[in-house]
């Protein structure tokens, strides 16, 4: 776990919410067209979110199971880029 990474699943909540509200200030700034920067934003935002909710499922599912959800961990984006779906 990283210093960064979320502890509690309000900080969690808190960094979706910091992540949603981000994505739609560029969208309303760009009127329907974005820049090659903010298209990069964008896409690394879309990523961070991914990130955010498979961290939430694990800690989610490490719950249902009767284990430590504290141990579940911000998996690479490599790695929750490319699930199968």
């Amino acid at each position: 776990m990283t210093s960064e990474e979320p502890r509690t699943e309000a900080e969690i909540a808190e960094r979706i919410d910091a992540n949603a509200a981000e994505e739609h200030e560029i969208r309303n700034r760009a009127h329907g067209g974005v820049t090659d920067e903010d298209a990069d934003r964008l896409a690394a935002l879309q990523v961070e979110r991914d990130r955010l909710f498979d961290l939430k499922r694990q800690r989610q599912g490490r719950r249902d199971a009767g284990e430590d959800e504290g141990e579940a961990h911000e998996r690479d984006a490599s790695i929750v880029e490319n699930y199968r779906q």
